[in-house]
């Protein structure tokens, strides 16, 4: 579908993380129980002085769409790519949570783009990833500070999905059009240029693929467990 991966760094500065995705000061995620803030600057080898902001707080990134950013202060429209990678988030594990995890985003920027666009990628997607036609893909109004419009990406099939999840609506993306202050800070006209991004846990997709009922088995370290793959 004409996407390139593209990688990033997982110490990221609070600009990249946070202020040029349009979230505002006092959001929630910025708090402690959320972000894994990281004190010392000086000894940190791993950002460079040229890609973090002077006097920026660093922090082990809460998603991928610094990589968005990034790409986008380095490239000119027409885009596509994804950036799969690990994240951190400050919380308590079960379950279905885990203070780490892997992430991948995607982000399409050209002119004249909207919603039919991200649904049509949508479908492709799920229809390949669990090898069936038989995929319905609709879109539920959401909020994300970073997408203007943002959707809920629901998927619901029949055979192909766990037991107990088969005709049922599952919630499984966040996405939604770029904000147009997104596309403003890495110098890119929102007359001009439309996006559209989406985001998904693959742990969460591996579990529902391969009917895992605790994300934490995924990182037991476990070579039973393991070589069931």
């Amino acid at each position: 579908m004409g996407f390139e991966v593209a990688e990033g760094l997982q110490i990221e500065d609070e600009w990249h993380n946070f202020d040029a995705l349009n979230v505002p000061k006092d959001h929630p995620a910025r708090d402690m129980q959320d972000t894994f803030w990281i004190k010392d600057k000086e000894n940190n080898l791993c950002l460079s002085e040229k890609k973090s902001k002077k006097g920026e707080k660093l922090l082990l990134r809460t998603h991928t769409s610094p990589v968005q950013i990034r790409h986008m202060e380095n490239n000119n429209p027409p885009m596509r790519i994804i950036a799969p990678g690990r994240v951190f988030r400050y919380e308590a594990t079960d379950m279905t949570h885990e203070a780490q995890f892997y992430q991948v985003e995607g982000l399409m920027v050209d002119k004249n783009l909207n919603l039919s666009n991200l649904k049509a990628v949508m479908e492709v997607f799920f229809q390949r990833f669990y090898k069936s036609k038989d995929i319905e893909v609709r879109l539920r109004p959401s909020y994300f500070p970073f997408v203007e419009p943002g959707v809920e990406v629901d998927i619901r099939r029949g055979k192909g999905l766990p037991a107990g999840r088969q005709g049922k609506w599952l919630e499984v993306v966040g996405a939604g059009m770029v904000h147009p202050s997104v596309l403003e800070g890495v110098g890119l006209d929102p007359r001009k240029y439309k996006g559209f991004a989406f985001g998904m846990g693959l742990d969460r997709l591996a579990m529902l693929k391969y009917k895992i009922d605790d994300v934490r088995l995924l990182y037991s370290g476990d070579l039973k467990f393991i070589k069931q793959f």
